[in-house]
């Protein structure tokens, strides 16, 4: 573990949590990740709550125990492999109102695999990314900005990921790769929580609609997986933007008979505002900043002209799911750039009418 197979300076692993109550008050995403060929262990978390983002990003040199999984004020603990973990944030003594968590997270179904992610830029593979997905509940408290949240089991939920290969890492030169940038790209990744199973939805698709990574697929409990066909996605766009309100995904079960999964928005948290996805400006994952670097700062997202680069990075929306008269909850992952044929975008300035 101490030394990665390949010498690539992007290789990674990492994990994201995301936590949200039913009502669309509170949207926190957690995550952690080490980069073992640049030396780096970061973590973030921020909570969406009305128009304020809390914010906590904290990096330091990675060292030789991969079983600490701490940086600075934020930590995650493996109370039990693929089943429990503890999530916390510690408070900043010299600002009280500042974001702290104390959590439970608890795997409600089996993780499942996704599909292997693979990504070229020209001739050069940018992405390779192993990755599981799994949805539970939690319990325990969230305080920021003078409120304090009570997460209940009934009342929130949870999903999760892990991921590890190859990722891009600001700083290296392109090269001739820059000549051979993508017209568009169209994502999804939707993890389901319902009360008796667990429905993953992940599509990738190029400027034409050409889908590279696709998967759909029912979890239970102590019963095989089920596969539910292409998934399809009709999104309602907010006028004059890429941002959804609601959608609904078409799905097929083994005899070929429809499925409809209807989806209402709750709550947005674009990653790279906050939590360190590109095309963040002020912090990247994997970047070295320094020895115990921590920072904390909160956004006022209530302006979209504030902040230019979040349309053009993917959004967390927290949403409720109906599915044959069940009510569920999950996560809306979605980012759209540039040209879309199928959602009639015609190029990165393109909207929805």
């Amino acid at each position: 573990m101490k030394h990665h197979v390949s010498g690539d300076r992007n290789a990674y692993d990492r994990c994201i949590f995301h936590v949200f109550d039913h009502a669309g008050r509170a949207l926190l995403i957690a995550g952690l990740g080490v980069y073992p060929n640049t030396g780096v262990i970061d973590a973030y978390a921020t909570l969406r709550t009305g128009d304020r983002l809390h914010a906590v990003r904290a990096s330091d040199a990675l060292g030789d125990d991969r079983m600490r999984l701490e940086v600075g004020p934020l930590r995650i603990t493996v109370d039990e492999p693929l089943r429990r973990f503890t999530l916390s944030c510690a408070a900043d003594p010299a600002d009280p109102d500042g974001l702290s968590f104390d959590l439970a997270w608890t795997g409600d179904f089996p993780a499942l695999w996704e599909p292997h992610h693979l990504q070229r830029t020209g001739g050069r593979l940018t992405l390779e990314g192993r990755r599981f997905v799994q949805a539970g509940r939690c319990t325990g408290t969230i305080t920021a900005g003078g409120e304090r949240f009570e997460v209940t089991a009934g009342e929130w939920t949870g999903t999760r990921d892990r991921s590890w290969g190859v990722r891009p890492i600001p700083g290296e030169e392109p090269g001739r790769a820059a000549e051979a940038r993508p017209e568009g790209f169209h994502w999804l990744w939707i993890p389901m929580r319902f009360d008796d199973r667990f429905v993953m939805v992940v599509a990738q698709e190029d400027a034409d609609g050409y889908r590279t990574l696709n998967q759909a697929q029912l979890v239970r409990d102590g019963r095989r997986d089920v596969q539910l066909g292409w998934p399809r996605t009709e999104i309602a766009y907010r006028p004059g933007t890429r941002h959804p309100e609601s959608a609904v995904v078409h799905l097929t079960d083994p005899t070929g008979n429809p499925l409809e999964i209807g989806v209402e928005i709750l709550a947005s948290s674009p990653l790279a505002v906050g939590a360190g996805y590109p095309p963040a400006g002020d912090w990247q994952h994997g970047t070295w900043q320094g020895r115990d670097w921590t920072d904390r700062r909160v956004y006022d997202l209530s302006d979209p002209a504030a902040h230019p680069l979040a349309g053009y990075g993917v959004t967390d929306h927290s949403a409720r799911f109906t599915l044959d008269g069940r009510t569920g909850h999950g996560i809306f992952e979605h980012g759209s750039f540039g040209r879309h044929d199928p959602s009639g975008f015609a190029d990165f300035t393109s909207t929805a009418r």
